[in-house]
């Protein structure tokens, strides 16, 4: 009985860390091109409990810096994941491995000892997106990505509105930075293209 429980206990800890592990791809830039925008092609529409309002079609392609899942917050009902993204010199693994990068609280956080790269690059060339999966493929694939792939996103982005009210605003710019600067993707097909 021991054994069982011991062996259920791996099992378990494997599927929760599993995510989390990062890919290591060697050096150099994996995501050259900063993301693109354009008119939506979506109007308004009800998704869940939620009204969407697209702002802009959407594609990325970048590598994930981090992942955060969350279940108890106001917004996890729309958006239970978080990836933080990044793209050119963002995308290098050189320079990756001299930023400590985290996320928490819808946040996603950076900390350097000496900068391997200008601020403002590594301000416009990461981000932290919340993911709205259009449907339950999306979802589980968005659930195999991990920290270190280079994966590519197609959607919208967009703003919600919840039934009581209650406003979700996406940012529709790669310059800010701060409350506000993270983009909400309605995200309609994910790939992972490197790292699988």
């Amino acid at each position: 009985m021991k054994k069982v429980v011991c062996i259920i206990v791996a099992i378990l800890a494997a599927l929760v860390l599993w995510p989390e592990s990062s890919i290591r791809l060697g050096p150099g830039v994996v995501a050259p091109d900063a993301p693109t925008q354009s008119e939506p092609v979506r109007s308004l529409f009800r998704f869940r409990n939620f009204t969407l309002e697209p702002v802009a079609a959407f594609e990325i392609e970048a590598r994930v810096l981090a992942r955060k899942s969350y279940w108890m917050d106001d917004e996890a009902a729309l958006s239970s994941l978080d990836l933080a993204l990044g793209w050119g010199r963002m995308s290098d693994e050189s320079i990756l491995d001299s930023i400590d990068i985290s996320q928490g609280g819808r946040f996603y956080r950076w900390r350097v000892d000496s900068f391997p790269i200008p601020r403002r690059e590594i301000e416009t060339h990461s981000a932290n997106m919340h993911l709205i999966p259009a449907t339950a493929t999306v979802e589980d694939s968005l659930d195999d990505v991990r920290p270190g792939q280079v994966i590519m996103l197609r959607g919208h982005l967009v703003n919600a509105e919840g039934e009581n009210g209650w406003r979700w605003k996406s940012s529709t710019t790669r310059s800010d930075t701060g409350a506000g600067a993270c983009e909400l993707v309605f995200v309609e097909t994910v790939e992972i293209r490197r790292g699988s």
